[in-house]
Protein backbone atom coordinates (compact mmCIF):
# COMPACT_ATOMS: atom_id res chain seq x y z
CA UNK A 1 0.00 0.00 0.00
CA UNK A 2 2.93 2.06 0.88
CA UNK A 3 4.34 1.69 -2.40
CA UNK A 4 1.55 2.66 -4.32
CA UNK A 5 0.84 5.89 -2.90
CA UNK A 6 4.42 6.77 -3.19
CA UNK A 7 4.34 5.98 -6.70
CA UNK A 8 0.85 7.94 -7.15
CA UNK A 9 2.85 10.72 -5.08
CA UNK A 10 5.16 10.87 -7.67
CA UNK A 11 2.99 10.75 -10.99
CA UNK A 12 1.16 13.35 -9.33
CA UNK A 13 4.18 15.97 -8.37
CA UNK A 14 5.29 15.13 -11.93
CA UNK A 15 1.68 15.94 -13.67
CA UNK A 16 1.77 19.16 -11.78
CA UNK A 17 4.98 20.48 -12.57
CA UNK A 18 4.23 19.71 -16.17
CA UNK A 19 0.30 21.62 -16.55
CA UNK A 20 2.15 24.18 -14.50
CA UNK A 21 4.75 24.56 -17.48
CA UNK A 22 2.06 24.42 -20.24
CA UNK A 23 0.42 27.23 -19.37
CA UNK A 24 0.73 30.69 -19.99
CA UNK A 25 1.63 33.16 -17.37
CA UNK A 26 -0.55 35.93 -16.32
CA UNK A 27 1.70 38.37 -17.70
CA UNK A 28 1.89 37.16 -21.20
CA UNK A 29 -1.62 38.18 -21.70
CA UNK A 30 -0.74 42.23 -19.90
CA UNK A 31 1.17 43.28 -22.94
CA UNK A 32 -2.14 42.56 -25.28
CA UNK A 33 -3.94 44.81 -23.10
CA UNK A 34 -1.51 47.42 -23.68
CA UNK A 35 -2.18 47.36 -27.40
CA UNK A 36 -0.24 44.61 -28.15
CA UNK A 37 -1.83 42.06 -28.79
CA UNK A 38 -5.01 42.47 -31.36
CA UNK A 39 -8.34 41.20 -30.31
CA UNK A 40 -8.44 43.94 -27.51
CA UNK A 41 -10.81 41.79 -25.17
CA UNK A 42 -8.17 41.00 -22.52
CA UNK A 43 -7.38 42.78 -18.94
CA UNK A 44 -4.04 43.62 -17.40
CA UNK A 45 -4.55 40.55 -15.58
CA UNK A 46 -6.10 37.87 -17.73
CA UNK A 47 -9.96 37.17 -18.61
CA UNK A 48 -11.70 35.97 -15.20
CA UNK A 49 -13.82 33.19 -14.44
CA UNK A 50 -12.55 31.30 -17.53
CA UNK A 51 -10.85 28.22 -16.30
CA UNK A 52 -9.86 26.30 -18.77
CA UNK A 53 -8.50 22.47 -19.12
CA UNK A 54 -5.19 22.75 -18.22
CA UNK A 55 -6.40 24.82 -14.88
CA UNK A 56 -9.00 22.62 -13.76
CA UNK A 57 -6.85 19.54 -14.61
CA UNK A 58 -3.82 21.54 -12.43
CA UNK A 59 -6.72 22.14 -9.49
CA UNK A 60 -7.41 18.33 -9.57
CA UNK A 61 -3.68 16.84 -9.52
CA UNK A 62 -3.45 19.82 -6.72
CA UNK A 63 -6.01 18.52 -4.79
CA UNK A 64 -5.01 14.70 -5.09
CA UNK A 65 -1.75 15.58 -3.85
CA UNK A 66 -2.63 17.02 -1.06
CA UNK A 67 -4.70 14.26 -0.26
CA UNK A 68 -2.15 11.78 -0.94
CA UNK A 69 0.26 13.69 1.35
CA UNK A 70 -2.19 13.42 4.05
CA UNK A 71 -2.28 9.94 3.79
CA UNK A 72 1.35 9.25 3.65
CA UNK A 73 1.95 11.06 7.03
CA UNK A 74 -0.96 9.42 8.40
CA UNK A 75 0.27 6.03 7.60
CA UNK A 76 4.12 7.16 8.90
CA UNK A 77 2.46 8.65 12.43
CA UNK A 78 0.66 5.32 12.42
CA UNK A 79 3.46 2.45 12.07
CA UNK A 80 4.62 0.08 14.06
CA UNK A 81 8.06 1.04 14.93
CA UNK A 82 10.48 -1.58 17.05
CA UNK A 83 12.00 0.36 20.23
CA UNK A 84 13.87 -2.16 21.30
CA UNK A 85 17.65 -1.20 20.82
CA UNK A 86 20.02 -3.68 18.68
CA UNK A 87 22.30 -4.13 21.58
CA UNK A 88 18.97 -5.82 23.42
CA UNK A 89 19.21 -8.30 21.05
CA UNK A 90 22.23 -9.27 21.45
CA UNK A 91 22.91 -12.76 23.23
CA UNK A 92 25.48 -13.03 25.70
CA UNK A 93 27.53 -16.06 25.37
CA UNK A 94 26.42 -18.98 27.64
CA UNK A 95 29.75 -20.20 28.61
CA UNK A 96 32.84 -18.03 29.72
CA UNK A 97 36.33 -18.22 27.83
CA UNK A 98 38.87 -18.45 30.52
CA UNK A 99 42.62 -18.36 29.95
CA UNK A 100 43.96 -20.39 32.83
CA UNK A 101 46.11 -23.01 32.80
CA UNK A 102 44.51 -26.74 32.77
CA UNK A 103 44.26 -27.98 36.09
CA UNK A 104 46.49 -31.32 36.61
CA UNK A 105 44.74 -34.74 35.75
CA UNK A 106 42.68 -32.55 33.21
CA UNK A 107 43.56 -33.70 30.08
CA UNK A 108 44.54 -31.02 27.43
CA UNK A 109 42.36 -30.59 24.51
CA UNK A 110 43.74 -32.04 20.97
CA UNK A 111 46.61 -29.71 18.83
CA UNK A 112 47.23 -28.08 22.48
CA UNK A 113 49.28 -30.74 24.25
CA UNK A 114 52.73 -29.39 24.31
CA UNK A 115 55.61 -30.65 23.21
CA UNK A 116 57.95 -33.01 25.81
CA UNK A 117 60.57 -30.41 27.25
CA UNK A 118 63.44 -33.05 25.77
CA UNK A 119 61.82 -33.29 22.29
CA UNK A 120 62.00 -29.10 22.27
CA UNK A 121 66.00 -28.71 23.30
CA UNK A 122 66.46 -30.98 20.36
CA UNK A 123 64.80 -29.39 18.11
CA UNK A 124 66.19 -26.37 18.52
CA UNK A 125 69.91 -27.92 18.91
CA UNK A 126 68.90 -28.68 15.78
CA UNK A 127 67.64 -25.45 13.82
CA UNK A 128 70.51 -23.59 15.51
CA UNK A 129 67.95 -21.20 17.73
CA UNK A 130 69.20 -19.54 20.93
CA UNK A 131 67.95 -21.22 23.83
CA UNK A 132 66.35 -18.83 26.18
CA UNK A 133 68.98 -18.87 28.97
CA UNK A 134 71.06 -17.46 26.86
CA UNK A 135 69.02 -14.60 25.65
CA UNK A 136 69.89 -11.11 27.91
CA UNK A 137 67.34 -10.36 30.49
CA UNK A 138 65.98 -6.53 29.43
CA UNK A 139 67.36 -3.29 30.53
CA UNK A 140 65.56 -1.89 33.48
Amino acid sequence: MDIILLVLHVVLSLGIITLVLLQKGAGASAGAAFGGGGGGAGSVFGATGSANFLSKTTAVFAVGFFVNSLLLAYLASNRDVQTDSVMDALVAPAVEITTEVPVEGVPAPEGLVPPAPDAVSHQNAQSGDVSPADVPAPAE
